[in-house]
């Protein structure tokens, strides 16, 4: 059963939040039980300090241990300065008073555990064939030492399950690279345009299938939020309770267009720290962009690429899905998440193998910290940030310019659009 409240035109105080999750909370056996709160990192706008605190008071007296994992991904470990400001509480050699605060080491073998594998007939059934591959399921081994799972994270459009939250807070979160790759090429075959902001998707159900495997319960506490405030609060069993605060999101963070715009202009906030993560200044405003338009990704802070992944893309550079595909020999070595990552950011488009010539859909440019020379030799255009002045784009829609500011978490969409 799932507990929760959500609305599209009213947010919920931090009274309700308590009584939310006090309610869901009391009816689990956690007396005396080691539990493990799996949490966002800093690229997603959460309200941690409060929720952190709701359970320290719900379960700090309750439980044996409650202790947080940070669902990095492959993003780059948190210093204590930044868990702390992520938490809302001092940090100080990984701890946060009683609790233990940890990065996912997604960088280190020793991390994981092996809990299963989903064999290649079944993933050529949940993906229409689209792969088949036998895919082995590893978490961080830290959720052994634990009797309860506890995923509190917020749900938004996401470019490769539909939407992100729920289950996905375990894979890729706190996922081997196996699974991270298999979920992110999958969402890459499919393409962010069709994808994003559906929530029946095949790398959805790949999720959850893996999900499965894990041997202890798993509760999911499942927020839809703005930058204004909480509109949702869901708990319960993590499919439920992500598929409520799907549901809600639709509604929230989706934006309707009547008609395209032949340039985007996404202003990104400084959470984002590299394209790696900026870059869903493009996956969220792609469907709006009309054929032949452009997407800027203004971001001066920007100097990186990728802190983790940015000498591999700089070998592959950004190309569209059909450019992989029609020359898997060269590109079969390299990891699915970094390949669905460099589709996602040039976006849908075509390959001619008989002439070499690629045709993107759209065009991609960059008004970052990134050097010109760095943009080009990726395959991505270029604009002097000191060029860009966002009031002289701003009011502009007529024009067919759009401006979304601190992009990044609201989908923009054409009405009457069909999708998977």
């Amino acid at each position: 059963m799932v507990l929760g409240q959500g609305a599209i035109d009213r947010h919920l105080d931090e009274h309700d939040v308590r009584r939310i999750v006090g309610e869901a909370l009391d009816s689990l056996p956690l007396d005396g039980r080691r539990v493990l709160v799996v949490i966002p990192d800093g690229t997603r706008t959460m309200p941690m300090p409060l929720m952190f605190d709701v359970l320290d008071g719900a379960l700090g007296r309750r439980a044996a241990a409650l202790d947080y994992l940070v669902a990095l991904g492959t993003h780059q470990p948190m210093s204590d300065a930044q868990l702390a400001c992520l938490v809302g509480r001092r940090v100080v050699d990984g701890m946060a008073g009683r609790s233990r605060v940890l990065n996912h080491r997604w960088d280190e073998a020793e991390t994981f555990v092996t809990v299963g594998t989903i064999p290649g007939p079944e993933i050529g059934e949940i993906t229409g064939g689209l792969l088949a591959s036998d895919v082995p399921v590893a978490l961080n081994r830290l959720i052994t030492g634990y009797d309860q799972l506890l995923i509190c994270g917020p749900v938004f459009p996401h470019e490769v399950a539909g939407f992100s939250g729920g289950n996905k807070y375990l894979f890729p979160g706190i996922a081997g690279a196996d699974i991270i790759n298999v979920t992110h090429w999958l969402g890459a075959l499919i393409t962010n345009y069709r994808v994003i902001g559906c929530a029946d998707t095949a790398v959805r159900r790949v999720i959850d299938r893996a999900a499965a495997m894990v041997d202890r319960p798993v509760t999911c506490m499942a927020l839809v939020v703005t930058h204004e405030g909480i509109n949702g609060v869901f708990v319960g069993p993590a499919r439920e309770a992500w598929r409520e605060a799907a549901a809600l999101s639709a509604q929230v963070h989706i934006v309707w267009h009547d008609r395209p715009f032949q340039r985007v202009l996404s202003v990104m906030p400084l959470m984002y720290s590299d394209l790696w993560t900026a870059a869903k200044g493009m996956y969220k405003v792609e469907p709006v962009v009309a054929d032949g338009g452009e997407v800027v990704i203004f971001a001066p802070h920007v100097t990186e690429i990728s802190h983790t992944h940015g000498r591999l893309i700089d070998e592959i550079g950004y190309h569209c899905r059909d450019y992989f595909t029609a020359q898997w020999h060269r590109f079969a070595r390299y990891p699915g998440g970094v390949l669905a990552h460099s589709t996602h950011v040039k976006g849908m488009g075509t390959f001619d193998a008989a002439t070499g010539a690629e045709h993107p859909r759209i065009s991609v440019t960059l008004a970052t910290g990134i050097p010109e020379s760095r943009c080009v030799r990726v395959n991505l255009g270029y604009l002097a940030p000191a060029a860009v002045h966002v009031g002289q784009w701003d009011g502009r829609e007529s024009e067919g310019i759009l401006v979304v500011p601190r992009a990044g978490e609201q989908l923009h969409r054409l009405k009457g659009e069909r999708r998977l």
